[in-house]
């Protein structure tokens, strides 16, 4: 098996010819039970109601990063005909409906905005393969910023990162879209890797630019933290929604402020196996999504943009 490739799951990247933006997505060979958890205070998503516990849909063909903001999600139709094209889908009378969450980044810049569309999709469908768990300036992390509390001028370029753990036989992969209003952290020592540039080059804390009132307005409009993990540990609905949680404690950890009222933060958690999980599975695999979605994270940060 490729070192690190998830199981069950293929990751595909469509970049811009300009380097400016892109999408990513993440393609399950099976129907994969799915679940999402929205904490950002400005999201931009597709289809994620229908993975609210309780209703008739449980399962994803595809999970779809973009950047573009609302223009973006546009590419899902790519996927959407990818996918009908091999017949995938929620079975119906008629034809199987491929059932494709997504979610956006803003990455717009200059007068003439450009972002993903449907054929953008559809390419990084093509595009997709197991070892796609990559990290850089590509896909739907292109034009990722950190730090743009001064506006985009002293932001950090970012990007999109990748990392994978073994857990018993068993893999989690994260990919993470990072381009949040505040900073990105080492939760293990507390240093910036990516945030808010003075004049020196040094770092400025955002959160106390936030709490001097000196942050600039723009920052209202250019922010999310994005995240997919996929795994093929076999767990119930129940272990999803605490991998989700735990995620998103990833993201405290590592993105300072974080869920901000300008950004998106959201989370997509897939299995491509299902078994009841006792509590005892729960935190081990939990703790384990924690772990990965922080190196993802921290690997969204690597300066010279080098795919790794």
């Amino acid at each position: 098996m490729i070192a690190n490739a998830v199981p069950g799951f293929r990751v595909g990247h469509w970049t811009h010819p300009s380097g400016t933006t892109g999408c990513t997505v993440v393609l399950a060979e099976r129907p994969a039970l799915a679940f999402r958890e929205v904490r950002g205070g400005a999201p931009g998503t597709r289809e994620t109601d229908v993975l609210v516990p309780g209703n008739l849909v449980r399962r994803l063909d595809a999970v779809l990063l973009t950047g573009g903001s609302a223009f973006g999600l546009t590419a899902a139709d790519g996927v959407v005909r990818w996918l009908r094209e091999r017949q995938r889908g929620f079975p119906t009378a008629v034809v199987p409906v491929p059932i494709v969450a997504a979610a956006v980044v803003y990455d717009l810049t200059g007068t003439e905005p450009i972002f993903p569309d449907s054929d953008a999709g559809y390419a990084a469908c093509d595009a997709a393969s197991p070892d796609g768990w990559l990290s850089g300036r590509i896909g739907a992390g292109a034009g990722a910023t950190a730090g743009k509390l001064r506006g985009r001028q002293w932001a950090t370029p970012t990007g999109i990162g990748a990392a994978t753990v073994a857990l018993d036989d068993y893999r989690l992969g994260a990919l993470a879209v990072v381009n949040p209003v505040g900073e990105v952290i080492d939760p293990s020592t507390g240093r910036i890797l990516a945030g808010v540039r003075a004049e020196s080059s040094d770092w400025l804390p955002a959160r106390e630019l936030i709490l001097s009132g000196t942050a600039h307005e723009d920052m209202t409009q250019t922010n999310t933290t994005l995240v997919v993990v996929a795994t093929d540990y076999p767990v119930d609905q129940n272990a999803l929604i605490r991998m989700a949680i735990a995620a998103h404690d990833a993201i405290a950890r590592t993105i300072r402020p974080a869920h901000t009222i300008f950004d998106g933060d959201t989370v997509f958690v897939l299995t491509i196996e299902e078994a009841p999980t006792d509590p005892a599975r729960t935190l081990r695999v939990a703790t384990a999504t924690e772990r990965v979605v922080e190196r993802a994270i921290c690997a969204s940060t690597n300066p010279d943009g080098v795919i790794r």
